[in-house]
């Protein structure tokens, strides 16, 4: 014999309800069934507000009681031929009008008891339970129907009612006995006491009654049909890579049950477990899938952690003080106070000096356990022996389970350095002595993030998501994008990182997707997205709170620039090719190191200099070896180098220079480049870098272009203003020649001094064969004391400087 468990979205409406008949006939063919079922989906929920709403007075609850009997009034409809409705919807509404009666009461009286809440509760699995049954008999005729309250005998807990093993064994046992129907359809959730009085198991008490059938009867298996493929190795409404779980241990579904899973209620492993009947769990949706098998079954697992549930809506409060310090008895006291309330504990944990002691209770119960707690302790309180109980609200449980995790070292260091790295706070630690799972409360808005990281570390194959969230979308972020899109597969298979671009942004438009942006059709996305705004972009971003968020500045705009530290504090990593932050008040620069530092947040900029070439990388490394650089010399303008390189007799300087733009080798605005600020810039970054303290005003900045060049207001008037002074430019042009040198814009910091200044370099010079866009640095060391450390490539392009940045996303990604 088995016993089948169909829940309320199992049987959630006619459609739903032939699958189920299907799976009865289908299982009935090889042995005899009970078939336990819930109500119809929501309806418990809409007759606990029914009376809630009559008991207050609110004559809205008849509209509810009417959407009730509708509801089932279609499903007979649809289950049952006509000609064999009337006698059922006869019954139905008999059903109905006697709970029409008793909301009726509540209403005229304004009260709503325990015990008349169960009665009003049971009636959706009475409703349910009888339309299934008759529907059932249309295509299996050795079938019937019995009502569960006549076989499970409860106390007069009305609510939750504890059953009484004995007397409901017994009687279940003689009923099957003597039944001959090769299925047996009883209603969940609902029980009778010893005085034939309506009580009610609990919600999700409908697993619970299938557990005690089927433990009564010494059952071949307990099968639970939901609307999931099994238990999951996390929440798959909150963790997209969740799995379901093939096999099971019953200790870890007890624990995986009650931190949340609620594919499965708690108490319902009970029963059965001590008498060693596998629990199944099946997808009523998908009834070929494998689904979860729970049993006692000795299994070996390379994964010691099966899964990583929660509990949501947790308060945490804390009882200290001096006064507890070796006092017997407190914890008694604590605890008795909190039971005498039927405040259930959820959580504990005491430090070890006995100053302090922590419990997890619902949010619901906070302010009455404060209160009493509180009142226990008042004379303690008042001789300041113990403070005041801390109530902390709006916190989550998360746990990590698993029966093998006894055998295997280093699992609490792995999740809490994991959800370390993500900012995620632990407020509590908890470990049972059987280290069958390891609970801590966190924030409530950082569960989404804590289970998707914890789930990728455990679960996914070392895989780690990277979300990006791109500010600027031009010639280099169209690049950079394009990138990623190429890459992706390359990346999961051999780096085993999974990058998503989660928003991204120009100055006119944005566009989120929590889910990824498709990046085959991001242009119109962007193009159909709300107006750009950087507040409510920082604030999405924040909202968001996703697991390795990472926020990329594609832009040379100061505004944004600014923007580093809200996302450094909130542990989001910043990879920029915006060199405003870096080059700005030195004070500035090393807040945002030390909040990168502090917030363990990466704060990347090695395409500020030299777009893709690994210059700062380098200074680093050289630094954090014990190397001490003296002196730098470096062309660090690829727009330049090009500029020069093709500004010649043939060429205008005007005409070089659009070229240099049009390529994209130049800033949007070309005067920074050709003022020198750029390079300055780029210099004062790689002399921080290097270790030293500079401002850029402390940079020798010597000018080739005219002042009325630099003075235009727009680069319609700038580019005319080079034909005005083209003759300025050939005469440079000539000296070099004249000189049998090169042009070359050069960059230099030796002995804590710095310039920047176009130099005519002659043919024994590092620099002469410059050629292109290329960028060179000199980097002289101790070290590097006779022949000086060279870096040399292409310096300035969209798509060097794409890679650049898309090489420190990976560089996060790898760590």
């Amino acid at each position: 014999m088995k016993v089948l468990k169909f829940g309320g979205s199992s049987v959630a409406n006619a459609q739903n309800i032939k699958l189920v008949i299907d799976i009865i006939v289908n299982s009935a063919k090889d042995e005899k069934l009970i078939v336990v079922v819930s109500a119809f989906s929501k309806v418990t929920d809409l007759l606990q507000l029914a009376s809630r709403k009559a008991a207050a007075g609110d004559e809205s609850f008849k509209e509810i009681l009417i959407e009730i009997e509708k509801k089932h009034l279609e499903a007979i409809k649809e289950l049952i031929p006509i000609s064999e409705q009337s006698s059922l919807l006869s019954h139905i509404k008999r059903i109905i009008n006697h709970l029409e009666t008793l909301l009726d009461g509540c209403y005229l009286l304004g009260e709503l008891s325990l015990r008349t809440a169960d009665t009003i509760l049971s009636f959706g699995e009475l409703l349910s339970s009888y339309i299934i049954a008759e529907a059932l008999k249309q295509n299996l005729k050795n079938s019937g129907y019995k009502d569960s309250r006549e076989l499970i005998k409860t106390n007069s807990h009305f609510g939750k009612a504890s059953v009484n093993f004995e007397i409901s064994n017994q009687l279940i046992i003689d009923y099957f006995e003597s039944n001959e129907n090769q299925v047996v359809v009883l209603p969940g959730f609902i029980a009778a006491s010893l005085d034939g009085i309506n009580t009610t198991l609990g919600r999700g008490g409908s697993d619970y009654s299938a557990a005690i059938m089927a433990g009564a009867l010494n059952a071949n298996q307990l099968e639970i049909w939901t609307d999931v493929n099994g238990m999951y190795t996390a929440n798959p409404k909150v963790v997209k890579q969740a799995q379901p779980i093939a096999f099971i241990s019953y200790q870890e579904a007890m624990e995986l049950s009650h931190f949340g899973a609620k594919v499965l209620y708690p108490p319902t492993i009970q029963p059965v477990l001590r008498k060693n009947i596998p629990i199944l769990i099946k997808n009523t949706f998908e009834p070929d899938a494998e689904g979860t098998y729970i049993s006692n079954q000795e299994m070996t697992y390379k994964n010691p952690v099966k899964g990583i549930s929660h509990i949501d809506n947790i308060t945490l409060i804390t009882l200290e003080g001096p006064g507890m310090i070796g006092v017997t008895g407190s914890s008694k006291r604590l605890f008795e106070v909190l039971s005498h309330q039927e405040i259930n504990v959820i959580f504990i944990t005491q430090a070890s000096s006995e100053h302090s002691i922590c419990i997890g209770i619902l949010n619901s119960d906070a302010d009455l356990a404060q209160e009493v707690i509180n009142k226990a302790f008042e004379v303690e309180i008042s001789q300041n022996k113990i403070d005041p109980c801390i109530v902390e609200r709006n916190l989550c449980i998360i746990a990590l389970v698993g029966e093998n995790m006894k055998n295997h070292q280093g699992l609490s260091g792995r999740m809490f350095s994991t959800l370390g790295k993500n900012n995620v706070n632990i407020r509590a630690i908890a470990q049972g002595a059987s280290e069958r799972n390891i609970s801590a409360v966190i924030n409530e808005r950082d569960v989404k993030k804590a289970l998707n990281t914890l789930h990728e570390n455990f679960f996914e194959e070392n895989t780690k998501q990277l979300n990006l969230f791109v500010m600027g979308v031009g010639n280099v972020g169209e690049k950079f994008i394009e990138q990623i899109h190429q890459q992706n597969n390359y990346l999961k298979e051999n780096l085993k990182i999974n990058v998503r671009v989660v928003a991204i942004s120009n100055s006119r438009k944005m566009h989120f997707d929590e889910e990824g942006i498709d990046l085959n059709e991001w242009q119109s996305l962007l193009q159909n997205g709300e107006t750009a705004d950087q507040e409510n972009f920082i604030s999405a971003v924040k909202d968001l709170n996703l697991r390795n968020s990472i926020f990329v500045d594609i832009t040379a705009n100061e505004s944004i620039s600014k923007t580093y530290e809200h996302y450094l504090k909130r542990n989001i990593a910043v990879v920029t090719c915006n060199k405003i932050a870096c080059a700005s008040e030195y004070d500035n620069y090393k807040k945002l190191k030390n909040l990168s530092q502090k917030f363990n947040a990466p704060f990347l900029f090695e395409t500020n200099v030299g777009a893709g070439l690994p210059i700062i990388d380098t200074v680093k490394n050289l630094v954090a070896s014990g190397d001490k650089v003296h002196k730098i010399q470096a062309v660090l303008s690829g727009s330049l180098n090009f500029i020069f390189n093709n500004f010649d007799q043939k060429n205008t300087f005007h005409d070089v220079v659009k070229e240099a733009g049009v390529q994209g080798f130049t800033e949007p605005d070309p005067k920074i480049d050709l003022s020198g600020i750029d390079v300055a810039r780029k210099i004062l970054i790689l002399i921080r870098e290097s270790g030293y303290q500079m401002e850029i005003d402390a940079i020798t900045n010597e000018s080739f272009m005219p002042a009325e060049c630099l003075e235009t207001t727009s680069n319609e008037a700038f580019f005319e203003s080079l034909k005005v002074h083209a003759s300025h430019f050939e005469n440079i042009y000539k000296e070099a020649l004249s000189k049998d040198s090169r042009l070359k814009y050069v960059a230099q910091f030796e002995n804590g001094k710095a310039n920047v200044g176009l130099r005519f370099i002659p043919k024994d010079h590092p620099f002469y064969n410059l050629e292109g866009k290329d960028n060179i640095v000199l980097f002289f060391t101790d070290r590097y004391v006779d022949q000086p450390l060279l870096i040399k490539g292409a310096g300035a392009g969209a798509a060097v400087t794409a890679s650049g940045i898309f090489a420190d996303v990976i560089r996060i990604g790898n760590n």
